[in-house]
């Protein structure tokens, strides 16, 4: 979500520039891209193969949050910057935990916006907004977002893989914090978000490279420190075992060697008091 304010809003359609959603959906082996999407891919996946799986375990990260809010009694989330419609959607983890449960999508981006319009049409719980994460007031206040979330009662507030697109001055912090605000106690904050830190120098040159790479996409990377990461979750009680590296936040099965070096980045959970 990089450039200038004036460009803030739903992005219009774009095939001919390699796409960020799009390239997510490649990692995860959806089929909502174009060739060109897939040949970005490709390069990424030979240059960065930890890339890939980090994507992966991006993704599996969010079903856990997902099904940990769940199992906490949430039936209502916001997804922040949902991106293209694959396996394991938060509406279809959410309402696998109790079918009433509801759901609004965000995303600026076309592709995802159409892909999910068609997949969410016969399910009234659940909706996706053409809005721009950076207008909390147009997300929260939307009439669609009005009609399915009650903001007096708890909310699964998930902002996963998406900071990574916000440059310093779209403020994150700023952002994560006026959504937060807006959220009743009992309510929940999950957080993804690469970092400048990894300690081994060969997935640093990796995720380097991919920063490179990113850069003739149409949205730019931008990693963050540990420090600023875990700011972020200002407001909230971090629950166990706190902000940790990708494979280490509540793992349900082994987590193998290659998951393991995948340590570019933190993920978290906040219980909102």
């Amino acid at each position: 979500m990089s450039g200038s304010p004036g460009r803030y809003g739903p992005k219009e359609l774009d095939i001919e520039t390699p796409n960020s959603a799009r390239l997510y959906d490649c990692f995860l082996g959806g089929t909502h891209n174009t060739a060109g999407d897939r040949a970005a891919a490709a390069r990424i996946g030979e240059r960065a193969p930890h890339w890939v799986v980090g994507a992966r375990l991006n993704r599996s990260f969010l079903r856990r949050a997902v099904e940990f809010m769940a199992g906490q009694g949430v039936d209502q989330f916001l997804d922040l910057g949902s991106g293209i419609p694959t396996v394991g959607n938060v509406h279809e983890i959410a309402q696998r935990a109790n079918p009433h449960a509801r759901v609004v999508y965000v995303d600026y981006e076309p592709v995802a916006f159409q892909a999910a319009q068609q997949m969410l049409a016969d399910n009234p719980n659940a909706t996706i907004l053409h809005a721009d994460l950076r207008d909390p007031a147009g997300v929260l206040n939307h009439p669609q977002t009005r009609e399915l979330l009650d903001f007096s009662r708890p909310v699964g507030l998930l902002m996963v893989g998406v900071l990574l697109f916000l440059p310093p001055e779209d403020r994150p912090g700023d952002l994560v914090a006026t959504y937060r605000r807006g959220l009743a106690p009992g309510s929940y904050l999950a957080i993804s978000q690469a970092s400048n830190d990894c300690p081994d120098p060969e997935i640093a040159a990796e995720v380097e490279g991919v920063v490179a790479a990113y850069r003739a996409v149409d949205e730019q990377l931008t990693l963050r420190s540990r420090e600023e990461i875990e700011s972020w979750f200002a407001g909230t009680e971090l629950l166990e075992p706190g902000l940790v590296r990708y494979s280490d936040w509540r793992p349900d099965g082994p987590v193998s060697a290659d998951q393991r070096a995948c340590a570019y980045g933190y993920v978290g959970v906040g219980a909102i008091g």
